[in-house]
């Protein structure tokens, strides 16, 4: 690859790692935001509610807008929001308007995102795998240390520095993507003529808004489940009435020609499904630890910001180092040995938790973070293998898609498991609570590795 490849990479790199970065240094800002805001556990975990539900919708939404209005243009204008957002979100004279804030980010770094990839695949022709792999680094490796940037940010200037960070990235990304991503090519008479009308039937607009509004009125409702056992009348008809939406969105995919979630894909792919589900279920046990680990830290062992950060920086870097040895390992025997790995690593640390008492050396920590990085490298490798193994080449482009939104399901998922576990305060109990059931979760992950590994050699033979 020639020199402009290389800052072609970089500018879109710069751009791309905020999405990833952002989601991860929330993990240990949220006991500061609970003490700053006087608000309840469950209250507090909207900031990752928010960031999440809007870059399931954003991302895919933001990849077919690309196609109509050109990559650069949106690349340069998700900037933009981004940057609009990281300087008014520490300036909240609330919480509500910091989740507004936290929102219109996580849109703003989806759109870069979404189209992302794409410029560099369309853009640089040489050495595409290699290109691809630099920006993987840039995804993973915010998402690896984002917590302990997070702590070091926090400990230093408290929680507005995790917004202002993002500034300099911005501006760097913003002034090398002006004049390395090449000009937008002209619109085609199709793309320029459409009516908004034909756009908004073209991302399904009525699926966004039914899966949008159902699955928030569900999350408030399933929210209000406290630990002491106390549930709202209120909420239990929100919740059901949530549900009641998600339900006609189900239908109403089923049936439209553009829809946002092809759910007839599923369908058709019993194997792909298979592996979007045990996706689904990997990212609930992730997320469940990278959430809930800087909290326990922080509010049960009253472990400074700095000191979380450090902590978690074992996770990102296990996870770092699994990733390449998975994939030489992935290419010579396939992605069910890893997986299988995984799935037991993924047991051990959910045991080992239901194992730490208030007196446990913190450092007893790093194991169960050592045991999820481990099997995080191996996942991110191994589900998108398997996903491509279980997949027509055909429509690969839509699984992918498919494959992301697990992602974000998982990530949303484990987020609620932690707010109903907790309740309005976190504590040991309900930490250790959290323990058992993902260990359930976990021996589920492994029975299914098992029965992959199994059917696999039963075919072989």
């Amino acid at each position: 690859m020639n020199a402009r490849s290389w800052w072609l990479m970089l500018s879109v790199g710069l751009g791309i790692l905020l999405n990833p970065l952002n989601s991860s240094m929330v993990s240990v800002a949220i006991p500061r935001l609970q003490n700053v805001f006087q608000l309840d556990f469950t209250v507090v975990s909207w900031i990752i509610f928010s960031f999440y539900i809007a870059s399931a919708i954003a991302q895919p939404v933001m990849g077919k807008a690309s196609d109509l209005f050109g990559r650069k243009k949106i690349f340069l204008t998700g900037l933009l929001v981004a940057f609009v957002a990281s300087l008014l979100a520490p300036l909240s004279p609330n919480f509500e308007w910091l989740i507004v804030f936290r929102i219109v980010q996580s849109i703003g770094t989806s759109m870069m995102v979404g189209v992302g990839m794409a410029i560099v695949r369309i853009q640089i022709t040489e050495k595409q795998a290699t290109a691809l792999s630099v920006l993987s680094i840039f995804l993973s490796g915010a998402a690896a240390i984002g917590p302990f940037i997070g702590g070091v940010l926090i400990h230093w200037w408290d929680w507005h520095a995790i917004f202002f960070v993002n500034i300099p990235f911005v501006a760097a990304s913003f002034l090398l993507a002006w004049r390395t991503i090449p000009k937008d090519e002209p619109p085609t008479s199709v793309a320029s003529n459409m009516s908004f009308r034909k756009w908004m039937n073209r991302i399904d607009a009525p699926g966004i808004l039914l899966f949008t509004v159902g699955l928030i009125a569900l999350l408030v409702g399933l929210l209000s489940a406290k630990s002491s056992g106390h549930i709202s009348l209120r909420y239990v008809i929100v919740g059901l009435i949530g549900l009641m939406l998600l339900l006609a969105f189900v239908r109403h995919e089923l049936k439209t020609t553009s829809p946002f979630i092809p759910l007839r894909t599923f369908a058709k792919y019993p194997a792909m499904t298979w592996v979007n589900i045990e996706f689904m279920l990997v990212n609930v046990l992730f997320y469940s630890l990278f959430f809930g680990l800087p909290s326990y830290l922080q509010t049960v062992r009253h472990v400074s910001e700095f000191h979380t950060g450090i902590l978690m920086l074992s996770l990102g870097l296990c996870s770092l180092v699994a990733s390449p040895l998975a994939g030489r390992w992935i290419e010579k025997s396939g992605p069910r040995p890893a997986l299988l790995l995984s799935a037991m690593l993924m047991t051990l640390g959910s045991v080992w938790i239901v194992t730490l008492n208030q007196t446990s050396p913190v450092i007893s920590v790093c194991l169960a973070l050592a045991a999820f990085g481990i099997s995080n490298g191996l996942n991110s490798v191994g589900m998108q293998a398997a996903l491509f193994k279980s997949s027509p080449k055909e429509i690969i482009g839509v699984v992918s898609g498919i494959f992301n939104t697990s992602r974000n399901l998982g990530a949303i998922l484990s987020s609620l498991l932690i707010g109903i576990v907790m309740g309005g305060k976190f504590s040991f109990e309900g930490f250790r609570w959290l323990g058992m059931i993902l260990t359930v979760f976990a021996l589920s992950l492994l029975f299914m590795s098992w029965r992959r590994r199994e059917s696999g050699q039963m075919e072989e033979s």
